[in-house]
């Protein structure tokens, strides 16, 4: 059996990210409507993602997907191999594509290229 734990190095990297793109973007708003306190667009932000990042961290953190018996489970969802058509990374996700144009993600990988390898060869 393979195991896909999220990793929280992976999470807090994801959600500075998020940060910083929440930061820049409400102070861009501000900036365009003509806003004189620019600034406080940048403490909105990173308020949002804090306060976002810390109430779903327990639940987020506790997802784990595994490989076993030619199925692919986690998060309350079960994906047989077989039906699996494509599977790529993106930023710490991998995502999963079946054939009936299903998506599933598995978040916040430590090393999602070493996720997609093994799905891809657990695939038959």
């Amino acid at each position: 059996m393979t195991h896909f734990p999220a990793d929280r190095q992976a999470y807090i990297r994801s959600h500075a990210w998020l940060a910083a793109l929440g930061m820049a973007g409400a102070m861009a708003v501000l900036w365009l409507i003509g806003n004189p306190h620019v600034w406080t667009g940048a403490v909105a932000g990173l308020a949002a993602v804090a306060v976002r990042g810390w109430y779903l961290a327990s639940d987020e953190l506790a997802v784990v997907w595994e490989i076993d018996g030619g199925t692919l489970r986690g998060a309350g969802r079960n994906v047989p191999l077989n039906q699996i058509e494509k599977v790529r990374s993106m930023g710490s996700f991998v995502q999963i594509i079946t054939g009936s144009g299903d998506k599933h993600l598995i978040k916040y990988q430590a090393d999602p290229a070493a996720t997609v390898q093994a799905i891809e060869r657990a695939r038959p």
